[in-house]
């Protein structure tokens, strides 16, 4: 046991004392001691229920034979970082977070980790940290909340209110059926009810199998999310018996198994950058990015969820969830890969218990997909050298093939302000850029800008292209994550209005309709802008971050040439 190091022997008193000075006894130090890495706030509806859920987890730690040490762990609400400077601090914080679990594991010698939380860089930052350490760890989230009202056809959520500002602005609701949405559309707490990026990553973690089945996307509210929890904690303690660490868990096989069922499902484009960083933590050999080009031509759609469909999270879970998934795809999935159960993918699909009839409009079979393709796309070109990522399977078939006019933005406000204000049309490709890793800072969602435009019904008439991020719950016509960033003096920072731009999904293309020439010329008289931040975190953040490209994970050895 790690903790031997520092409790056991005649001259570790001081380190028995300090934990006694807590109510611990001469017993709970003598027993495996397991660290609750618990990112429960008041700041997150994912995270709400956190503390119900962490005692459950003490309760079948103790029963197993341990002694569960809790602390805290920061975590953001992307939801409430939206359209202001704190959307910058989002993606950073999950570096610190992935080095704050990191800290406290070393710091305390634990033995095992149980990461407790729900949301967009909360997950990847723990199953960062996870794969640093190497130490046996299940992740668990807190699950996600129910639908809302039903709105624009389909049980609302809290994007909802976004898209009907929207509409609101362009006169195609009223004022009361807007302002309903406030008390309506979040009636439990939980991790967002469609498939965004917190929810895709949750469901990711399953199928890496870093947590147990069912364990990312049982409602948040249910006694199933208790149940789940306490088995976590009797679970943790195996794990540390058979020495069961992170690395075996998270492989090459595991990551492609997570790639599979992302596009199967059609999740947020973001798992690209997290499922690179966590293979880059786990120092994998695997280029993640080329994984999802190539896995895509060939991996079925399987499931569709809000905002690809109606159903929402929970919907999904009835169905059967990420464990039906993996059954059904069982002969293109690897099968033996080990999971945190102690057990294979293969195991645990064999002795899985469905509660809920199976429902085939959310999750078809591999004979009769809902595509013959993956839901997330790579697409590269002339604008994007190095990768841009779109979402297909949430997004018209119609607009898989888009020629459109530019129209420029250098950052998410102005965006924002000119569609509110109609200046955006028919036929325009909105070009937010400066919201790269290091241009933004911190890689924004451009959310909002997506919202409105479906809002002020443009959804399947236009498009959105940028070196920030999407939101998980964005559909309509977008290609984000473009690399290299604006700041970076890529392609996309020599855009002008007017210029054309053409997106075709199928031939995982994306261009500008400018001559070599004069790409080349425009190239040769950008000037790198002054950093938005100069102090502070993301002043640090903005110098040493990487591209989207390979992650967008803070590069060290950048450090150097401060």
């Amino acid at each position: 046991m790690r903790s031997e190091k520092i409790l056991e022997g005649l001259h570790n008193q001081y380190y028995r004392a300090t934990y006694k000075s807590m109510g611990f006894s001469t017993d709970d130090l003598k027993r495996p001691i397991i660290g609750i890495a618990n990112a429960w706030s008041e700041c997150v509806p994912g995270h709400f229920n956190l503390r119900q859920v962490a005692q459950r987890v003490k309760d079948g730690i103790y029963r197993a034979g341990g002694t569960p040490v809790e602390f805290g762990v920061i975590g953001g609400c992307d939801g409430f970082a939206q359209g202001h400077d704190g959307m910058h601090y989002i993606l950073p914080s999950r570096e610190l977070i992935a080095n704050s679990v990191e800290s406290m594991a070393q710091i305390n010698l634990f033995d095992g980790l149980v990461l407790l939380g729900s949301c967009d860089k909360i997950v990847p930052g723990m199953l960062m940290a996870a794969a640093r350490l190497d130490i046996p760890c299940i992740l668990l989230p807190g699950g996600p909340m129910e639908g809302g009202i039903v709105f624009d056809g389909r049980k609302s959520d809290q994007t909802s209110s976004t898209e009907a500002y929207g509409m609101l602005s362009a006169n195609r609701i009223t004022e009361k059926e807007y302002r309903t949405l406030e008390n309506l559309s979040c009636p439990t707490c939980g991790s967002c009810s469609y498939l965004g990026t917190a929810n895709t990553m949750c469901a990711l973690s399953e199928a890496l199998g870093m947590t147990l089945p069912d364990g990312g996307i049982i409602p948040a509210y249910s006694a199933a999310r208790l149940s789940i929890a306490e088995a976590t904690g009797i679970k943790i303690m195996e794990l540390v018996e058979k020495g069961i660490t992170a690395r075996q868990v998270i492989t090459n096989e595991s990551i492609r198994n997570a790639i599979k069922i992302c596009l199967a499902m059609s999740g947020s484009t973001n798992a690209v950058m997290h499922l690179t960083a966590i293979a880059r933590e786990a120092e994998l050999d695997i280029d993640v990015l080329s994984e999802f080009d190539e896995l895509s031509r060939h991996t079925p759609q399987l499931a569709k969820i809000n905002p690809a469909s109606e159903y929402n999270m929970i919907d999904f879970y009835q169905a059967g969830g990420v464990s039906k998934l993996l059954e059904e795809m069982s002969s293109i999935i690897y099968t033996n890969a080990m999971t945190v159960t102690a057990h294979t993918v293969a195991e645990n699909t064999e002795s899985h218990v469905y509660q809920y009839p199976k429902n085939n409009n959310i999750i078809k079979t591999m004979d009769e997909p809902f595509g013959y393709e993956g839901g997330v796309a790579v697409l590269r070109g002339n604008l994007a050298p190095d990768t841009g990522i779109t979402k297909p399977g949430a997004f018209d078939k119609s607009l898989q093939h888009f020629e459109g006019e530019a129209i420029c933005f250098d950052s998410e406000e102005a965006a924002e302000e000119a569609i509110l204000a109609g200046k955006v049309r028919d036929g325009h490709v909105v070009v937010i850029r400066y919201e790269g890793p290091k241009g933004g800072p911190g890689m924004r969602e451009m959310f909002k800008a997506m919202k409105y435009l479906y809002g002020r019904g443009l959804a399947k008439t236009t498009a959105l292209i940028t070196d920030g991020r999407f939101s998980g719950t964005n559909n309509g016509c977008f290609v984000g994550h473009i690399s290299p960033e604006a700041a970076e003096g890529g392609p996309i920072a020599i855009v002008k209005n007017g210029d054309r731009i053409e997106i075709d999904v199928e031939n995982r293309s994306l261009n500008l309709l400018v001559n070599d020439e004069e790409i080349t010329k425009r190239l040769a008289e950008w000037k790198r802008p002054e950093p938005k931040f100069k102090k502070g975190w993301l002043g640090l953040y903005c110098k040493i971050a990487g591209s989207g490209a390979q992650g967008a994970v803070v590069q060290y050895d950048k450090l150097k040439n401060l």
